[in-house]
C-alpha cells in the first residue's frame, strides 16, 4: 500500500497557489480600480471634501434692523456684547462641559438640561450661544479657564439696546435667545449664528424684516478646529459673503406723546392708547406696569422670570390689547346713535331722571351712578352728564339684538386687526352667545335686565382699551374706520422709506349727518359742562369725550358703594375716551385706570396730557431735561 502520493500533493498545491494568486490579483485590481476612481474619477469631489475639513464656514449674523418713531428718532438699536458660544462637534463631552461652565457660574445650573436640548436640535457644526451678554468679570473668569473648554469660545456679537428703557415695551416687544420652539418654525440655515429672535410686539411681528440675511466667511482651521493662517504649503482662496442688514422699521408711535402717556399714567395699573383717526396710526400704546426688555436680551434666570410671572400686577400682560374690562359709560355715544338710527328716540324730548330706573312690572332698582339725580335731560345732556337712567330706558327700547348689531359696526366684540400679535376680541354678548356658553337651561335665558345693564356698559360686555380707542376714532371720523397699525413704513440701507398704506375696514354706515352732529354736541358737552368739564378748561382746541366708570363687583340693592371702605382691587375702573380737535380730529385717545374710581378724575386728565403732547407738540420735562417746551 502506497503511503505518500507526491503527484496528488503537487496537484493540490498548484491549484491552491493558483486560487490564492487569483484572489490576490482580483483584490489588487479592485484596489487599483478604487484608487483610480478616488484619485482620478472623483478627484474634484474628494478634493472639495478634504478642503472642507481644512476650511470652516463661519456665519456672519446680519445686523438687526433699527426701530424708529414716526419722526425718525431711534427707539431700538444695536450694541456690541460678548457671549459664550459652543460648537457640538468640537466638544468631546457636552454635558460635562456644560456642568463645568455652571460650576464657574458662567451659566445657570438649572439651564444645563434645556441648553443641551437646544444644542442637539441645531446642526453639529453650528455655533450655538449658551450665555448672552457676559460682564467684564465673567469674561475674565472664562479667559483664565479657556484652555479647559474645547469647542467653547467668546464671540463678539450685536445685541439689542433700548435707549428709553421700559418705554413702550408692550408695543416694541423684546428679543431673547432662540428657543426649542423657535427652532421648529425658523429656517435653520438662515439663522445660523443668530443669537436673538423677536418674542413680542413689533420685534416678533416683523421678525422677517428686522432679521436680515446672514452671511458667511471661510476660515482655515487645524485638526483641533482652531483657526490658523497657514496649514503647511496649503494656502486656499478663502471666500466670504457679507450679510445683508435687516430693514429699519418706522413706527407710527410719536415719542413725545408716548412719553407723556407713560408719565401721566404714572404708577397706576392701566393702559393708554392713542390713534390717528384718519389712518389708524397708533401714536401711543402704554400698558402699566411694564418691564425692562433688556433683561430678556441677556437671559433671565428662572427666579427672575418667576418674579415677573408671579407678580400680582402682571407686568407681562399687555393691558392695551389683552385686558378685557366692562366698558362703563363710554358706550353711551354708540347707544345714542343706535337710538337715533332706529328712530326710537326724540333727541329734543326731555326725560326726568330721579336716580332710579324700573322695568315695567318689576321692583328691581337700576340706580344712577354715584346715587345722583339729573332731573330733566335730553339726548345731548344725557351724553354730556352721563345719565344712566336715560340709557337704561333707551337700551330697554332697543333690545339686545339691535344693540349688538349696531355696536359691532364700531369694532366691539371683534379684533381690530392691529399689526402686532396678542390682541383679544373682548365680548359683545347676544342671546345666542348665552345659549352656547351656559349648560343649564335656566342659565341660557336672556333676561330684560341684562339688556338694561348692557345700555351702560355693564354685565357681560367686555372691551379692551385698544377697542375703545378704535371706537373713539370711528366716532371722530363719522363712521370711517381703519385698522390700527404700529408700523407705518420700512427704511432700507439707503435711507429710503417705503410707506405702508393704511388698511380701511367697513366702519359704521347709514347714519345721517344730523345724528352725527348730535352725538358730537353731547361729547363736546361732556368736556365743557358735563362729567369731564375740568379737562376742557383753557384748551387751545376742542375736545369731544366721554367718561366711564365700570363696576368691578355688584353692589346689593339696599347697599351703597363707598370707595373708602372697598379693597383697592375691588374699586371701579376709570375710563375716558375722546378725540380732538372735535371738528376735525387728529388724535383719538382711550385711557383706562384699573381700580381708579371715577373716570372724570382719574382717567380724563391723563387723556388731556396725551392730547396736549401731540397737538401742541410739547416735550415732557422728564424727556427734555428741563421745563416743558412748546
Amino acid at each position: 500500500m502506497r503511503i505518500k502520493d507526491q503527484w496528488n500533493e503537487q496537484r493540490i498545491y498548484a491549484s491552491r497557489t493558483f486560487a490564492a494568486l487569483l484572489i490576490v490579483g482580483v483584490l489588487s485590481l479592485t484596489l487599483l480600480g478604487k484608487l483610480v476612481y478616488l484619485q482620478i474619477v472623483r478627484y474634484e469631489y474628494y478634493l472639495e471634501l478634504s478642503q472642507g475639513n481644512r476650511v470652516r464656514l463661519d456665519p456672519l449674523p446680519a445686523s438687526r434692523g433699527l426701530i424708529l418713531d414716526r419722526r425718525g428718532r431711534v427707539l431700538v438699536d444695536n450694541e456690541p456684547a460678548f457671549q459664550l458660544e459652543l460648537i457640538r462637534e468640537q466638544t468631546p463631552n457636552l454635558n460635562d462641559t456644560l456642568q463645568r461652565l455652571a460650576a464657574l457660574n458662567l451659566i445657570n445650573h438649572e439651564d444645563v438640561e434645556p441648553l443641551g436640548r437646544i444644542i442637539h436640535a441645531r446642526r453639529s457644526f453650528d455655533s450655538v450661544p449658551i450665555r448672552l451678554r457676559l460682564s467684564d468679570e465673567e469674561i475674565g473668569r472664562f479667559a483664565v479657564h479657556r484652555h479647559e473648554f474645547e469647542g467653547v469660545d467668546l464671540k463678539a456679537r450685536q445685541t439689542r439696546h433700548y435707549p428709553y428703557g421700559e418705554l413702550g415695551v408692550h408695543a416694541l416687544g423684546y428679543v431673547a435667545a432662540v428657543s426649542e420652539d423657535d427652532i421648529g418654525r425658523i429656517d435653520r440655515p438662515g439663522y445660523a449664528g443668530t443669537t436673538l429672535i423677536g418674542k413680542l410686539g413689533v420685534e416678533s411681528a416683523y421678525e422677517t424684516q428686522l432679521h436680515g440675511l446672514n452671511g458667511y466667511s471661510q476660515i482655515l482651521v487645524n485638526a483641533q478646529g482652531r483657526s490658523v493662517k497657514f496649514q503647511g504649503a496649503y494656502q486656499p482662496e478663502l471666500r466670504s459673503e457679507a450679510p445683508v442688514a435687516g430693514k429699519d422699521l418706522v413706527l407710527a408711535l410719536d415719542l413725545p406723546t408716548q412719553q407723556a402717556a407713560e408719565l401721566a399714567l404714572g404708577e397706576h395699573r392701566g393702559a393708554v392708547v392713542a390713534i390717528d383717526p384718519a389712518n389708524g396710526d397708533v401714536l401711543a400704546l402704554v400698558s402699566h406696569p411694564d418691564f425692562d426688555p433688556s433683561l430678556f436680551g441677556r437671559g433671565l434666570t428662572r427666579s427672575e422670570y418667576s418674579q415677573l410671572t408671579d407678580n400680582p400686577d402682571k407686568p407681562l400682560l399687555n393691558r392695551a390689547l389683552r385686558g378685557a374690562y366692562p366698558s362703563g359709560s363710554t358706550i353711551k355715544p354708540v347707544m345714542a346713535l343706535a337710538g337715533l338710527s332706529y328712530h326710537l328716540v326724540d333727541p329734543a324730548k326731555r326725560q326726568f331722571c330721579d336716580g332710579v330706573f324700573h322695568l315695567p312690572g318689576s321692583r328691581h332698582m337700576y340706580r344712577e351712578g354715584k346715587g345722583g339725580k339729573h332731573g330733566a335731560v335730553d339726548l345731548v345732556d344725557a351724553i354730556a352728564r352721563s345719565c344712566d337712567v336715560y340709557f337704561y330706558g333707551l337700551a330697554s327700547q332697543l333690545g339686545v339684538d339691535r344693540i349688538a348689531t349696531f355696536a359691532a359696526q364700531f369694532g366691539l366684540g371683534a379684533l381690530t386687526g392691529i399689526d402686532i400679535s396678542g390682541e383679544k376680541p373682548g365680548l359683545l354678548p347676544t342671546p345666542e352667545w348665552k345659549r352656547q356658553t351656559y349648560k343649564r337651561p335656566q342659565d341660557q335665558i336672556w333676561y330684560p335686565g341684562e339688556t338694561v345693564n348692557l345700555g351702560v356698559g355693564q354685565g357681560y360686555l367686555t372691551v379692551t382699551p385698544l377697542q375703545l380707542a378704535h371706537m373713539a376714532a370711528v366716532l371722530g371720523e363719522r363712521g370711517r374706520s381703519f385698522q390700527p397699525r404700529v408700523v407705518m413704513g420700512e427704511r432700507d440701507a439707503t435711507g429710503k422709506v417705503a410707506p405702508l398704506a393704511p388698511v380701511a375696514s367697513p366702519g359704521a354706515t347709514g347714519i345721517s349727518a344730523e345724528d352725527w352732529a348730535l352725538i358730537l354736541r353731547g361729547m363736546v358737552g361732556a368736556t365743557t359742562y358735563g362729567t369731564a368739564a375740568a379737562i376742557g378748561k383753557d384748551t387751545r382746541y376742542s375736545i369731544a369725550g366721554k367718561t366711564g366708570t365700570a363696576q368691578v363687583y355688584t353692589v346689593a340693592q339696599n347697599a351703597k358703594y363707598n370707595e373708602k371702605t372697598v379693597a383697592e382691587r375691588l374699586r371701579d375702573h376709570a375710563w375716558f375716551i375722546g378725540f380732538a380737535p372735535a371738528e376735525a380730529p387728529r388724535i383719538a385717545v382711550c385711557v383706562l385706570v384699573e381700580n381708579g374710581g371715577f373716570g372724570a378724575s382719574a382717567a380724563a386728565p391723563i387723556a388731556r396730557r396725551v392730547m396736549d403732547a401731540y397737538l401742541l407738540e410739547r416735550v415732557p420735562a422728564a424727556a427734555a431735561g428741563g421745563s416743558e417746551k412748546p
